[in-house]
């Protein structure tokens, strides 16, 4: 597989209202085709501020639920929106995402950058594996604690009440919660409920990216007696709120980012692959080489 000319060393993925990256210079729009499929739309590659020879760092956006809004949650081809990434150089993935908060401290339009997650979908491919080679990451940690690190030093800028760690507990959807699953959730220790993330550090850690996640909060889900249940309206009206603090705060990370990753998230496979190298076939090879060439020499 041919890599694509466009390059880039940090990956953008845009969630419910945040569609595109004013901050974007020189863009190159970028169509990709994968192994695993089309991803949700075109890569957006351009240059945003930053970097130690003043040129800007190389940045790749894509909007998740692609141009339009037009695939729910569980439609998205996140295998596909990752392996793009990857072709494209990508080493780090910065995610915004809409989601409802399930704590009475954590109000709408604030900011969660979350450490944990539960994973309670049910109909989407989880893993790149499969098909002749088998791989066990850990997912102990699933958000890169780097990467967290990174988004937390651009909280103190910004006028939106950022919170410090908290569980994502992800939904298939596209419904939103009844009053009882909501209550179970809160029950759970969760701080934050969305139907995109846990897919998403799922892939992100097999193909050796760090990732992190923006979870702009715009409602008390359905637990809460005094707020109106959540609604399409409610959510698009405050995402345009959350979208400005969610570019202002990618900017300032990206800005702050040394080219140095100091967490194991760059070789998360280097003990996970517990397939015989000799029985992996050529066709595998081939389909996962991006992710897993280092590490499965050709046989002679």
């Amino acid at each position: 597989m041919t890599p694509p000319a466009a390059r880039a060393s940090i990956g953008v993925i845009g969630g419910s209202g945040l569609y595109g990256m004013e901050e974007l210079s020189r863009v190159e729009e970028v169509r990709l085709l994968t192994p695993f499929g089309e991803p949700s739309g075109p890569y957006l590659v351009g240059r945003m501020a930053g970097g130690a020879d003043g040129e800007g760092v190389s940045v790749a956006f894509l909007a998740r639920h692609g141009p339009g809004h037009t695939r729910m949650p569980t439609d998205v081809n996140y295998r596909a929106n990752l392996y793009g990434f990857k072709l494209l150089g990508v080493e780090r993935v910065l995610s915004a995402s809409a989601v409802g908060s399930l704590r009475e401290d954590i109000a709408p339009l604030d900011i969660v950058i979350p450490d944990q997650v539960v994973d309670h979908t049910k109909r989407r491919p989880l893993t790149f594996f499969g098909d002749g080679i088998v791989a066990h990451v850990s997912m102990a940690d699933p958000f890169c604690p780097d990467l967290r690190a990174h988004l937390l030093r651009a909280a103190p800028a910004l006028s939106a009440k950022v919170h410090d760690g908290g569980g994502y507990v992800c939904i298939e959807g596209p419904q939103f919660s009844t009053r009882a699953e909501s209550r179970i959730y809160r029950s759970w220790g969760m701080s934050v409920i969305g139907m995109t993330n846990a897919t998403e550090a799922r892939l992100a850690r097999e193909a050796e990216l760090c990732y992190a996640t923006i979870a702009l909060v715009t409602d008390y889900d359905v637990w809460h007696e005094e707020e109106d249940p959540v609604t399409v309206e409610m959510v698009v009206e405050r995402l345009r709120t959350n979208a400005v603090a969610a570019r202002a705060m990618i900017q300032r990370t990206v800005a702050g980012l040394t080219d140095a990753r100091p967490c194991a998230c760059g070789t998360a496979l280097a003990n996970a692959i517990i397939t015989d190298p000799a029985a992996v076939r050529a066709e595998a090879r081939e389909r996962l080489r991006p992710l897993t060439g280092r590490y499965l020499k050709e046989s002679r």
